[in-house]
C-alpha cells in the first residue's frame, strides 16, 4: 500500500509545537519529514511534557513520530548552505520562526523559489508574515485569546479558563497543513511553489462559528457559559449517582421526547415549558435542574445504556484511561502501540482522519537526536564521510 503523501519529502525548520505539528500531520499519511535540529540540543519538545519515563519526554515520541532527525546550526554559514542544498531535494519546507528570521539567514522564499521553483514555504506564526504584529514574540496562548476562544472558555462569574491542551498551535498547525496540500495541489496545475502564511490568531478565529457577525451585526456579544450551550437545552454535563458526570444532548423535540419516556416522564414532552426548542432554551436552568435530579438517582452504566438504546446522544466524559479502555476505541485502532527502543510498546493516537485506500500509519516513534545524519547528508545530499566529519566538527551538524 502506497502512502497518500509518500511522495512528498518535507523539510520541518520549526520548533516546539506550532510548527512540527503541521510535520506530524504530513507525516502521519506518508511524507518524508526531514527534522533539522540543532547540534547538542535539538528540539525543545524533547524535555517538554509533565510526565516523563526513564527521564524522557512523552510528547517528543508523538510530535517527532514519523520524522527524521538531522542536525543542523542554521545560525551558521554553513548550515544555511546546506538547507539550500536539501531544498533543492524538497517539495515543502515548514518553519515557525518569528517574522524575518529566514530572511536573515539568507533563506527566504525569493532566495529559495530561485534554487526550487516548486518549493512551498509554510510558515507558522503568532500573527502572520504582514501587518504591525508580524515582528511580535507570539505563542499559542495569546493567539487563542486574540482570536477570541479564551474569552468565552469557562464559567461566567471566574476569569477566562484555559482548554487544556495547546489548541491555539494545533489549530494553527493543522491550517498550515491543509494550506499545504492545497499549495500542493495547485502546482499540479501551475508547476509553481507559493507560500502558505498560517497566523495562530486567524486560525482561532476561523473557528469561532459566528461570533463576529453576531456582534456586527446584531450587537450580541457571548459570553462564558461554562458547560451550556445558551439557549439550548438540556445539553449539559449531569451527575449520576456514581458521582461521575455524563453529558445529555437532547435539545431537539424528537430526541427530547425520547429522553422523556426513559426518565418515566413523557408529560414533560407536552408541559407547555419544555415542549418546544424555544421553550425549553427559556426554561433551561429549571430544567436543567430537573434532569439533573434524575440522572443523579441512576448509576453511570445503567443510565447510559439506557439512554443509547433509546436514541439519546449521551456519554461519559473520558479520561486517559477511559479512552485506552474504551472498546470502540479498540475496535477502530484510534489509540495504536509504537515501539519505543527505551520505553517499549508506546501508546499513542492514531493518524486521523481514516482513508480507506491511504490510510495514515505511524511508522516509528520520535526518533533521537541526529540518528538521520548520514542518510540525510551522505545519501540524499551525497557529502562523503570527511565533509560529514568535517562539519561535524565545527559544530554544523
Amino acid at each position: 500500500m502506497v502512502a497518500a503523501l509518500s511522495d512528498i519529502r518535507v523539510i520541518e525548520m520549526g520548533t516546539l509545537l506550532a510548527g512540527p505539528f503541521c510535520g506530524q500531520l504530513l507525516g502521519d499519511f506518508g511524507a518524508e519529514v526531514i527534522k533539522l535540529e540543532d547540534p547538542g540540543k535539538g528540539d525543545p519538545m524533547r524535555q517538554w511534557g509533565r510526565e516523563k519515563a526513564h527521564g524522557q519526554s512523552l510528547w517528543w515520541p508523538v510530535v517527532a513520530r514519523n520524522k527524521k532527525s538531522a542536525t543542523c546550526n542554521l545560525r551558521t554559514t554553513a548550515g544555511q548552505e546546506l538547507v539550500r542544498k536539501l531544498v533543492a531535494e524538497a517539495d515543502v519546507l515548514v518553519e515557525n520562526f518569528r517574522p524575518g528570521t529566514l530572511e536573515r539567514w539568507g533563506l527566504d522564499y525569493e532566495t529559495l523559489q530561485k534554487i526550487n521553483p516548486r518549493l512551498i514555504l509554510t510558515r507558522v506564526t503568532g500573527y502572520g508574515q504582514t501587518g504591525p504584529y508580524a515582528p511580535r514574540a507570539g505563542f499559542g496562548a495569546i493567539g487563542e485569546a486574540m482570536g477570541g476562544l479564551r474569552y468565552v472558555i469557562g464559567e461566567a462569574d471566574r476569569a477566562p479558563a484555559r482548554a487544556g491542551i495547546s489548541i491555539g498551535d494545533s489549530l494553527a498547525a493543522t491550517y498550515a497543513a491543509y494550506g499545504t496540500l492545497a499549495a500542493l495541489h495547485a502546482r499540479e496545475r501551475t508547476g509553481q511553489g507559493q507560500v502558505v502564511d498560517s497566523a495562530i490568531y486567524e486560525a482561532v478565529m476561523a473557528m469561532m462559528e459566528s461570533l463576529i457577525p453576531e456582534w456586527a451585526v446584531a450587537g450580541y456579544q457571548r459570553e462564558r457559559t461554562g458547560a451550556i450551550l445558551p439557549n439550548v437545552a438540556p445539553s449539559n454535563a449531569y451527575p449520576t449517582l456514581d458521582g461521575s458526570d455524563i453529558l445529555i444532548a437532547a435539545n431537539q423535540d424528537t430526541v427530547f421526547r425520547r429522553l422523556c419516556d426513559v426518565m418515566g416522564r413523557p408529560e414533560l414532552a407536552q408541559d407547555p415549558r419544555y415542549a418546544t426548542h424555544g421553550a425549553r432554551g427559556a426554561n433551561q436552568a429549571e430544567l436543567d435542574a430537573l434532569v439533573g435530579a434524575w440522572t443523579a438517582t441512576q448509576p453511570n452504566a445503567e443510565l447510559l445504556a439506557a439512554l443509547h438504546a433509546a436514541g439519546v446522544p449521551a456519554g461519559g466524559i473520558y479520561t486517559a484511561a477511559d479512552i485506552l479502555a474504551d472498546p470502540h476505541v479498540k475496535e477502530r485502532d484510534a489509540v495504536v502501540a509504537v515501539p519505543h527502543p527505551e520505553l517499549g510498546e508506546l501508546p499513542m493516537q492514531a493518524p486521523a482522519p481514516k482513508l480507506s485506500a491511504t490510510p495514515g500509519e505511524i511508522r516509528w516513534a520520535g526518533p533521537a537526536l541526529g540518528q538521520h545524519n548520514d542518510e540525510v547528508y551522505g545519501t540524499l545530499l551525497g557529502l562523503s564521510a570527511d565533509e560529514r566529519a568535517a562539519l561535524a566538527s565545527d559544530g554544523v551538524i
